[in-house]
């Protein structure tokens, strides 16, 4: 495989990743409010707690690799994006401050401000993500000498806001499907209901988007008029999207979680394949576009980066296994609990 090919395969795996991992606890942190008692709000962080922070890693990765691979794009993203990339590293930290310092004073003031805190940054950090992938399909002004043109509100173009309501509303879905297999009890029929009531927001918002998509950004089905096996994605994406309705009606949660996780995994292949060859799109001439071969490191450092790789990533793939089984099935609090 072309070096170049394969660092854009890697980071949309590295992606899929943070997407399926880190999604569903954003997700959770979006649903936080709906716990009526305290004893509920803790059930809620001690699900994500042995995991939220290895999540991170894969986002990470994705930096470091995006930095390493393709410096050129990685400067414009991260110059062009800068305001919304502090604010989304503001975002996560406050997460993990909300997190670790809920349960340190007991005091109903205390743990309310945090637990805001803890809503508030999950759903900004989604939002943001899916800014972010708005902007990149949609494209921003990029001129020929690699820099970004615009200004920050013309980051919140109304596509890029379309598909930041359509994360939050994934990621909704998604957190609440994990909350419904990690809960039991009186709790876990409550979450079974509100399922519904995200799914039925993911499917609106995914409709609304998919429509927009095709009209606004019609260059993101090039790819597919040339490579017409591009469309077994659509239709693997279809079929897990209908699948969690029937896995959820079924009570077979950790299947409505596999089929959910499969449609993230959709979702960043349909984000790449549109996208391809580009890394960052330019509105003002398509030659002014980065892409994964006018933004590269040298062969040389690809070569290497790729055999670094080789030898680390099955570490991450171990550490998150290990991790996952270890603490598998319903969460319960105890004496080190959040």
């Amino acid at each position: 495989m072309d070096l170049n090919i394969f660092w854009f395969v890697t980071l949309g795996i590295l992606l899929a990743g943070y997407a399926v991992l880190d999604g569903f606890d954003l997700g959770v942190g979006i649903l936080h409010p709906l716990a009526k008692t305290d004893h509920e709000k803790r059930l809620f962080l001690n699900s994500i707690g042995p995991f939220w922070d290895g999540n991170e890693v894969w986002l990470v990765t994705f930096g470091g690799a995006l930095f390493a691979a393709f410096p050129d794009a990685y400067a414009t993203a991260f110059s062009g994006f800068y305001l919304p990339f502090m604010l989304l590293l503001c975002a996560l930290i406050f997460r993990a401050v909300s997190i670790e310092f809920r349960s340190k004073h007991d005091s109903p003031i205390w743990r309310a401000a945090w637990d805001w805190s803890f809503f508030g940054a999950s759903v900004l950090a989604t939002f943001l993500f899916g800014v972010a992938v708005g902007n990149c399909l949609n494209g921003i002004l990029v001129g020929s000498d690699k820099e970004y043109a615009g200004t920050v509100l013309d980051l919140l173009n109304p596509y890029s806001i379309v598909i930041g309501i359509l994360a939050v509303a994934t990621f909704a879905m998604h957190g609440s499907i994990f909350l419904y297999l990690k809960l039991e009890g009186e709790l876990k029929e409550r979450v079974h209901r509100w399922i519904w009531h995200t799914f039925g927001c993911f499917i609106v918002c995914y409709i609304l988007a998919t429509i927009y998509t095709l009209v606004s950004v019609p260059r993101a089905i090039h790819n597919f008029e040339n490579h017409p096996w591009l469309w077994g994605i659509v239709v693997l994406n279809v079929l897990t999207i209908a699948n969690v309705p029937r896995a959820v009606f079924l009570g077979r949660p950790g299947y409505a979680f596999l089929s959910s996780s499969l449609t993230l995994i959709a979702f960043t292949a349909l984000f790449g394949a549109a996208l391809f060859p580009n890394l960052i799109t330019s509105n003002i001439l398509p030659e002014y576009s980065l892409t994964i071969y006018n933004s590269a490191s040298s062969e040389k450092t690809l070569n290497i980066m790729r055999i670094i790789a080789f030898c680390g990533m099955p570490f991450v793939i171990s550490y998150t296994a290990i991790i996952y089984w270890v603490f598998r099935g319903k969460v319960k609090l105890g004496k080190f609990s959040y």
